[in-house]
């Protein structure tokens, strides 16, 4: 179709996630199998790499955006813009769990984070015991100094007995068949306690000028 050489492309085509290291394709796809195509980027130099027309051009493209030309009857056309994201991902998944404290009162607001260092785009869900109920606020943090880490908290405020159980956060990987998994058992009582175990009987004698030492432990 010389009115439109550059076939249309859907919005999802013309944001680029790729992953750093690997190579992409940049979609701009002719009507015309035989036209001639250029790659121009945000500076509107020509960017060298294998074109398709069925399938555009593919190569390891640094992050910024992209438009493609062509020349039909002797007027120059140009592609949507396609914008290219690199994302940092390793193939492996690591992850952490954290809890400030693990048994809690009543009433308390209940804090439990989850850490996956080196990746960007990371699916993630949590299972708790009051999922259910929607009890959970969920919070992400994305730290990208000194190193890149994705850190989710889960906040259940106004904790009750209820809330006692494992607290599970499960990471999947963007692009890879990767997953991780972590919890952490969390208690929480109707309310505190303290528990007292004396080393001495209820009646004890001491003899003049002797020294004897009363233990309790305290938990």
């Amino acid at each position: 179709d010389p009115e439109m050489p550059f076939v249309p492309s859907i919005p999802e085509d013309q944001f680029i996630l790729v992953e750093e290291g690997d190579s992409t394709i940049i979609p701009c796809r002719t009507s015309d199998p035989n036209a001639q195509v250029t790659l121009m980027n945000s500076l509107g130099k020509a960017v060298f790499a294998a074109y398709d027309s069925k399938q555009g051009f593919t190569g390891s493209f640094p992050a910024g955006s992209y438009t493609c030309k062509t020349t039909a009857k002797g007027v120059e056309f140009k592609s949507d813009e396609f914008l290219i994201y690199i994302l940092r991902a390793t193939p492996q998944l690591p992850v952490e769990i954290e809890a400030i404290k693990t048994v809690y009162k009543t009433g308390e607001t209940i804090v439990v984070t989850c850490v996956v260092f080196d990746n960007e785009v990371v699916n993630l869900q949590w299972n708790y015991p009051g999922k259910v109920k929607e009890k959970g606020l969920i919070n992400l943090d994305d730290i990208k100094v000194p190193s890149q880490k994705l850190v989710y908290t889960l906040t259940i405020p106004e904790a009750s007995v209820k809330d006692t159980g494992d607290y599970e956060c499960t990471a999947r990987h963007a692009t890879k068949e990767v997953k991780e998994n972590r919890k952490v058992m969390i208690t929480v009582h109707d309310k505190g306690f303290v528990h007292l175990e004396p080393h001495f009987s209820p009646l004890e004698t001491v003899d003049l000028h002797e020294v004897k030492n009363f233990v309790v432990d305290v938990q």
